[in-house]
Order: C-alpha cells, then sequence, then structure tokens
C-alpha cells in the first residue's frame, strides 16, 4: 500500500518547524529518520494531512559533552552515537546497547530523538534514558521545557509531547566513575524488536550498593524503571540473596504485555531471568575497565 496524500513541508530551522506545528498541530506528524512513521503511513497506520520533515535542519544534530552531562540533539543518528567516542567513554551502557537497536540501515537512518517520541514499547532508546536518569528538551509556542524520563514516558507510543511541541534535545548526566552496567535483551532473531530487555546500572564498593538504576524494555507498555528491585539491592546489598529476590521483585513489579510475539506470563518470567542475568553481568565487570 501507499500512503495518502499530504503536504509536506520542509524546515530549515527549529523556529520555522515549530511554527508549521503550531499552525498545523492538530493534522501534522513529524518527519524525523522515518524508520516508524513511513512503514505506519504506508500501511495508513497513520495519515497525517501534514508532514513537517526534520532532517533539513542542522542545528538538531550534536554530541556536546559537558563537565558533567551530554547533550545530544534530537536529529543525531543512533549510528553516529554508536560510533562516537564520546558515547562510548562518558555513557558506556548506551554504546553497549545501541548495536542492538534493528539492523545497522536502521541506525543509519533512525535518530535518536525519533525514536524516544515514538515511544515503541521494545525500543531500546527509551529504555536507557530511564535506566541513565536522562531528560528531555522539548520546544513549541511557549518555549522550551524539560522532561525528565519518569514523565516523559506515558504509555505505547504516547508521551507527554504536546501536539505542538518538538523534541529538541536529549540530555544524559555523565554515568559516574566505577559504575558497573549491563544490558540483556530477548528477541527472536538478531535485529528483531525485543520482547524483553533489562539495562543496569550499580554503583558501590564490593556487594554494598549506594545506587541502582534498573530499567526495561518490551516487557510493559512504555519502559519503566524497576523501583522494588533498586530498593532491594540499595537495602540488602548484592549478595546471591538479595539478587534473586530483586529479580523476583522486578517480575512481580511488571504488568506485562500479551501479544502474538509472547504471553504476559512468558515475559514475566524473562523479566525474572534477565534482571538476574543483568545484575550479576554488572557485578563482574572490573569498574576500572569504565573511563
Amino acid at each position: 500500500m501507499k500512503p495518502r496524500q499530504f503536504e509536506y513541508f520542509a524546515p530549515t530551522s527549529v523556529d520555522e518547524a515549530v511554527a508549521l506545528l503550531g499552525a498545523h498541530a492538530e493534522s501534522a506528524k513529524l518527519l524525523a529518520g522515518g524508520q516508524s512513521l513511513l512503514p505506519m503511513m504506508n500501511f495508513r497506520l497513520a495519515s497525517p494531512e501534514i508532514l513537517i520533515d526534520l532532517n533539513r535542519i542542522g542545528e538538531l544534530a550534536y554530541i556536546r559533552a559537558e563537565e558533567d552531562a551530554v547533550r545530544i540533539g534530537a536529529m543525531t543518528r543512533q549510528r553516529a552515537l554508536e560510533f562516537s567516542p564520546q558515547i562510548k567513554s562518558d555513557l558506556p551502557l548506551l554504546s553497549a546497547t545501541l548495536p542492538l537497536i534493528g539492523h545497522l540501515p536502521t541506525r543509519s537512518r533512525g535518530t535518536i530523538g525519533g525514536s524516544l517520541s515514538h515511544n515503541d514499547p521494545a525500543a531500546e532508546l527509551p529504555m536507557m534514558l530511564q535506566a541513565l536518569d536522562g531528560e528531555v528538551a522539548v520546544r513549541g509556542p511557549r518555549g522550551t521545557r524539560s522532561l525528565a524520563a519518569r514523565d516523559f514516558f506515558k504509555d505505547a507510543m504516547t508521551t507527554a509531547l504536546g501536539t505542538d511541541e518538538i523534541l529538541v534535545e536529549v540530555k544524559f548526566p555523565r554515568m559516574p566513575k566505577g559504575a558497573r552496567f549491563a544490558v540483556e535483551e530477548f528477541s527472536r532473531r538478531k535485529g528483531d524488536f525485543a520482547i524483553a530487555a533489562i539495562a543496569v546500572v550499580l554503583v558501590g564498593n564490593g556487594v554494598s550498593v549506594e545506587k541502582a538504576a534498573i530499567a526495561t524494555a518490551g516487557v510493559t507498555s512504555c519502559s519503566v524503571r524497576l523501583n522494588a528491585a533498586e530498593q532491594m539491592l540499595l537495602e540488602s546489598g548484592a549478595t546471591d540473596a538479595a539478587i534473586a529476590q530483586a529479580a523476583e521483585a522486578a517480575a512481580n513489579a511488571i504488568e506485562p504485555l500479551s501479544d502474538a510475539n509472547a504471553s504476559g506470563a512468558f515475559r514475566r518470567h524473562l523479566t525474572r531471568v534477565l534482571t538476574e542475568r543483568a545484575i550479576r553481568r554488572a557485578l563482574e565487570q572490573a569498574p576500572a575497565e569504565l573511563h
């Protein structure tokens, strides 16, 4: 099938894009990498009257390191992030996760802002925003505002973005020195959407855990932090018993999806298994390996 007829705009600045979106907010869609929107348009699952293409806005593609954070323009390609020395040094969990996203052509066209705005339940980048305590900057007619990951993701393919707002930047705090991390994912084939994925970041000394972040992809309607599992590690440390209890708490905390790919019961089982596996993998990592 082919998409329905639409009117096409290709602004060259954020201000121009915001103005266009403000004028056509109820009938417009933003085009970033197009890896999700264009197939949906071809199958007529999405039928915008107006398409606003962001690909000519050069000011939205960048990676900028600051003293305590890394700022990434929304139109930065996932492939650019995958090969960025800055990302590898300051955000090694993100660097390790990027190769799991689809296939090379997907990452070559897909953007970080497009993936976060689309908020597919199985997407890895929303999980990264959760696990790394990231935030997004969105701009609209009333100016720019920042949203933490916990406030940005609402439900499957639903975010806190207003119909007249554009996601313009993603900000991650640098991972602390000595952090240990891991990501575990289960999919039917390499490059397929995740049926379940878990990302873990731990900061501590030995079995003592001072900070824990555990986030999901694929198992619920959108990525979530597994707070009960994190709290178990903070209170009891990373002992064998506490790790098993944290994995159990993770499995019990979710409301798992059930679809043609996997039942809710299987996703709950995967959450338990992958959480324990990711925690143990993170603990096996030597902190000295991080920069």
